[in-house]
């Protein structure tokens, strides 16, 4: 579409350093998360469409893949925004974001009981939606997962594709490794006994694995 593409040798933290460095000067209009108003806002529908398909009452507990987390801020702004509206009572879901074992500074900020993550070295992971070493929202994740009284987990990759391969065949549906991570986190909060059988439990699946094919390769 006659687009001027600058290709960044490195991860999203260093595009976004990029953008940082050069928008003034070339007029750039920033959209990076949460640098802008809109995106959030498009987040939040998350929230709402959740409450009107389960007739207006929340889940216990949303397990959403959290790179940048904007989808998980959204959904706990809607929350409130519902509650106010009179629409929801004010019992939230245990909110519990997923990350990869190979990038995962929310959960270590969860762990430390840190309000802000440090950003992680060397990030690895095959899932590209949580290869995000510094979350800018950050601490509007970390006061999410607290005040429900949630839960930040890592997963492996290994177990994440298998998650994937397990929906697939289950459910006929061909999920990203970050809806994998999801399933995978779950299986692995039930074992504990953090999530009983008899809770209601949402999972976020935030892309296609057809987007990853060389994952699944035999």
């Amino acid at each position: 579409m006659g687009a001027r593409v600058t290709l960044v040798d490195g991860l999203i933290t260093d595009c976004g350093r990029e953008v940082a460095l050069r928008k003034e000067k070339e007029g750039w209009f920033d959209l990076s998360t949460l640098k802008e108003p809109y995106r959030v806002e498009g987040k939040k529908t998350l929230g709402y469409e959740i409450a009107e398909q389960l007739g207006w009452k929340l889940p216990d507990v949303i397990i959403y893949p959290t790179g940048g987390g904007t989808g998980l801020i959204g959904m706990w702004k809607a929350f409130d925004e519902m509650e106010e509206l009179g629409w929801i009572p004010s019992k939230r879901p245990r909110m519990v974001a997923v990350q990869a074992a190979g990038c995962c500074p929310i959960v270590t900020a969860f762990e430390k009981h840190e309000r802000f993550a440090q950003e992680h070295r060397d990030a690895a992971t095959k899932a590209s939606g949580l290869r995000v070493p510094k979350a800018i929202g950050d601490f509007l994740i970390l006061d999410a997962i607290r005040a429900s009284h949630g839960a930040a987990v890592a997963v492996s990759d290994d177990e994440m594709l298998q998650g994937s391969r397990e929906i697939g065949r289950l459910e006929g549906i061909f999920v990203a490794p970050e809806g994998g991570a999801c399933y995978a986190a779950l299986k692995n909060l039930r074992a504990s006994g953090d999530i009983q059988s008899t809770e209601s439990v949402v999972l976020f699946n935030t892309g296609s694995g057809l987007k990853y094919l060389e994952c699944f390769e035999t």
